[in-house]
């Protein structure tokens, strides 16, 4: 069976008729300058996200809360992500 590669549920033919609409809404000139603009907005998101948690951090640290808590939490969830992963591998190839 084929499968075609979806991107949130969307096709490959609505992908390229929404890249279609775009070069004609802003044509192919501005493209690249509208992806740097967008690039750089979401590389400051990060930033700005990371510093606010570098923050917290900090502070809970200079607090003396214990913040291994979170690290032993994540494990979990990535035990848990993992085991899911093996569980839906197998039956996404029974189908």
């Amino acid at each position: 069976m084929i499968q075609l590669a979806t991107f949130l549920f969307i096709s490959g033919a609505e992908i390229a008729f929404i890249l279609f609409i775009v070069v004609m809404v802003f044509g192919a000139d501005k493209i690249p300058e509208i992806a740097r603009g967008l690039g750089k907005g979401m590389r400051t998101l990060k930033d700005a996200t990371n510093d606010i948690k570098h923050e917290i951090t900090k502070t809970a640290e200079k607090s003396g809360i214990d913040t291994s808590v979170t690290g032993d939490i994540k494990k979990e969830i990535d035990k848990v992500k993992d085991d899911i992963e093996d569980f839906a591998g197998s039956v996404k190839r029974k189908l």
